[in-house]
């Protein structure tokens, strides 16, 4: 019985939460590019079952932190056999280490945290040598540390420009697709809007500017479960939505680079290595919060 109650809450989460995209959408103001917002699930530490039943609510798009996970979720049988169409992006800090394995996962649709030349020139060869070069290019995305934390992956501001045009001049296997953005989180959406994100819209304009490439081409993938719509209205493209679609994550006591679990986990995220995880753990509480806020501007 588990399995069917689970099935049907993240049916209802991702219509839900589609809906939520689309209402934020007609919300932009016409001036930014008319492009329609793609959805990520972000799935990491659930299980392949909640990722087909989301699939079979005609979500595609999913992401993952960890390439060790990606691996193995992106070649479970279930998921091969269930889902044909599926499009896996990797959103969590990528070593070089691990370029090779990452790039060998079946349907591996955009790797979204490219935050130096030479991860790009890592992902460039190994792309051209495991796919051979009459292969599609990889899509990716340079990742901006537009916060300015230490605790975050990403590169400076003010080298996305000449990050940019290195991978379009010289990584001829990438298709540079955009930029993407962490930023602080519990930021107050009443002092106006989020200055991470506007710090993304500026470095596109930069970008654009500098290397004349189309607005409407290159994509800001911003916003998670607790801002994704506020970030929409200001110009998202692409949103990474996880809890609110599959529920708190439960981290196992594993090797899978996940924190150790705590007898009572509290509101507060516990000491973790990856940015993207500290940002998501966030109370229910402070979901709606943002919600609220986000809704109540306009």
């Amino acid at each position: 019985m588990w399995k069917v109650a689970m099935s049907e809450e993240v049916g209802k989460a991702v219509q839900s939460v589609l809906e939520r995209v689309k209402q934020a959408a007609a919300r932009r103001p016409k001036t930014l590019p008319a492009v329609v917002p793609r959805l990520v699930a972000v799935s990491k530490t659930k299980p392949p079952d909640m990722i087909v039943e989301a699939y079979r609510q005609g979500q595609r798009n999913f992401g993952e932190n960890y390439v060790n996970e990606l691996v193995d979720k992106a070649s479970d049988p279930l998921i091969l056999e269930s889902c044909p169409e599926i499009k896996w992006h990797f959103i969590g800090h990528l070593q070089k280490n691990n370029v090779n394995k990452l790039l060998g996962v079946p349907n591996l649709f955009l790797v979204e945290t490219i935050d130096s030349p030479k991860l790009a020139d890592k992902v460039n060869t190994s792309w051209q040598r495991l796919r051979g070069a009459s292969s599609q290019r990889l899509k990716v995305m340079v990742q901006v540390n537009t916060s300015g934390e230490q605790s975050k992956h990403g590169l400076p501001p003010e080298d996305t420009v000449n990050t940019v045009k290195h991978i379009v001049s010289q990584c001829s296997a990438l298709h540079f697709s955009g930029l993407m953005t962490i930023g602080r989180y519990g930021y107050d959406l009443t002092l106006g809007p989020n200055p991470d994100f506007q710090m993304l819209l500026s470095r596109r304009q930069e970008v654009c500017e500098g290397l004349k490439l189309p607005m409407e081409e290159v994509e800001l993938s911003m916003g998670m479960s607790t801002d994704f719509e506020h970030a929409i209205e200001v110009g998202a493209t692409n949103v990474r939505v996880g809890s609110i679609i599959f529920g708190n994550r439960e981290y196992p006591n594993s090797a899978l680079n996940t924190p150790n679990p705590t007898p009572n986990p509290s509101p507060l995220p516990s000491p973790a290595p990856s940015p993207e995880k500290t940002t998501k753990t966030v109370s229910e509480e402070a979901a709606k919060k943002m919600h609220h806020l986000t809704v109540s501007e306009h």
